[in-house]
């Protein structure tokens, strides 16, 4: 993406070197991918918003910039807000149940940052997906990541008191549609999502009740590509009885499932032989697990190779 060494003179200004821009850059981009991520739902989309961000990014004179993190939130977000518009018909148009691209992430990642972890989660990131873009793009801009209105209002080009609006609006509309819990600590979220796939692969359907909240759901998400189920399937002992479906002896003798670190929460990631066939994210509250997530588009699981650093 860059090229070390070259130089480039804008708007009459001092010389400007790639490596300067390569930097400042470098340093920011875990928070911007973060912010572009939470706008769009989708990694790989995001990084091609980053792409095209940083070409653009290579020909500004750093002479005018005064704050290089409030410039480049600015850019990517009106990227990604263009991203999102763009890509508006085709997921209306999108062949059953639409979910965000999952995030490897590392073990540790986001844990700390409570906030950061739970806007990340594949529960806040559906949820996100009621908001117009430039509501979700002003909710994520001020309550994940505390940028001041006036910043938000020139990045989407509204005024201030419009923004305000806008941001209780869209808090009012999380807020109303969020469960309000404490948050699960990584230990019993292990533990459950553990529990829960010796449960599935044993066959043992009371420990699976047990394990799912009375109106626990599961979506997934297929893209028309491979088998899923189109519609959500909501009640335990119809999620049970379909998980036990999916992985019942003789099914795929190959099928092995790992847990892995995705979007802040321990995943199921299933594969036959060497092949991913899909991750599956639970929700857990107050010890249950209220939603299954299952990504099985194979599009959305290129991204699963590496994982991401995320910040705000």
């Amino acid at each position: 993406m860059v090229q070390a060494g070259t130089a480039a003179r804008a708007g009459g200004g001092r010389p400007l070197t790639t490596d300067e821009h390569a930097e400042r850059f470098t340093v920011l981009r875990p928070l911007l991918f973060t912010i572009v991520y939470e706008i769009l739902g989708s990694a790989t989309e995001s990084d091609d918003v980053l792409q095209d961000s940083y070409l653009r990014w290579a020909k500004v004179d750093l002479a005018a910039v005064r704050d290089t993190k409030s410039y480049l939130a600015r850019l990517v977000t009106r990227q990604a807000l263009n991203a999102l518009r763009a890509s508006k018909r085709r997921r209306e148009e999108y062949v059953g149940s639409w979910l965000p691209e999952p995030l490897l992430l590392s073990e540790d990642d986001a844990s700390a940052d409570v906030v950061l972890a739970e806007s990340v989660s594949m529960a806040m990131l559906v949820l996100l997906e009621t908001l117009t873009p430039d509501e979700r793009a002003v909710f994520v801009l001020r309550e994940v990541f505390e940028f001041d209105y006036d910043e938000i209002a020139a990045v989407v080009d509204r005024s201030v008191v419009t923004v305000r609006q806008m941001a209780h609006r869209a808090r009012g509309h999380v807020q109303a549609r969020r469960r309000r819990f404490d948050p699960v600590d990584a230990g019993t979220c292990t533990r459950i999502t553990e529990q829960f796939m010796s449960a599935a692969a044993t066959g043992d359907m009371g420990e699976l009740l047990s394990l799912l909240a009375p109106d626990a759901t599961y979506t997934a998400d297929g893209g028309g590509k491979v088998t899923a189920t189109r519609r959500p399937v909501v009640g335990a002992e119809k999620v049970a009885a379909l998980v036990m479906e999916l992985v019942r002896p003789g099914r795929s003798p190959e099928l092995r499932i790992e847990i892995v670190n995705c979007n802040n929460t321990p995943a199921m990631a299933a594969y036959s032989g060497d092949h991913l066939e899909g991750v599956v994210l639970a929700d857990v509250v107050d010890g249950k697990i209220t939603h299954l997530y299952s990504i099985r588009n194979p599009d959305k699981l290129l991204a699963l190779t590496v994982p991401r650093q995320i910040s705000r």
